[in-house]
């Protein structure tokens, strides 16, 4: 039997809206900057990142729960992906069917060349804020609603 509706408090309701607008600021900034400085949008960067992080190869399946794009765009992203010559897809050994992806050198070029815009982007979006400050107790707050531990989403270099 179904439970009847409870509707979330007002609380809930102004979080959700801080978050999905301050998301959508952060993205635009990081995507216009990037834009501007004639590189590939927000998700390349994602997922090429994501690809470096496994040098022995990643399933194209096992992405998609650590990026933010649907299963059939994460596809059609990779495709573009290695069109640009950015990744490869290699045989999974042991699995006639399966593939693993590879960053190539252009792929961990390209991923390089994009940190310093995205990176800049961010620092501009938070230093001398009140989010800065707290960024340690944010980031809890904000892994807790998803109940994964927070993982390295872009390197220092």
């Amino acid at each position: 039997m179904d439970e009847p509706f409870t509707p979330p408090s007002t609380e809930i309701v102004a979080v959700w809206t801080a978050l999905m607008r301050a998301s959508r600021h952060l993205r635009d900034a990081v995507e216009a900057d990037l834009k501007q400085a004639g590189l590939p949008p927000l998700d390349w960067y994602d997922v090429l990142w994501e690809i470096e992080q496994a040098p022995d190869g990643i399933r194209p399946n096992a992405l998609e729960p650590r990026l933010l794009l649907p299963q059939y765009g994460l596809s059609r992203l990779i495709a573009r992906l290695v069109a640009a010559g950015y990744v490869t897809r290699r045989p999974s050994p042991g699995d006639r069917r399966g593939q693993l992806l590879h960053l190539t050198e252009a792929g961990r070029s390209v991923r390089r060349a994009m940190w310093p815009v995205y990176g800049a982007a961010l620092t501009r979006s938070f230093v001398g804020t009140a989010a800065e400050a707290e960024a340690p107790r944010l980031a809890a707050l904000l892994n807790g609603l998803t109940g994964k531990a927070p993982r390295p989403q872009a390197p220092i270099a």
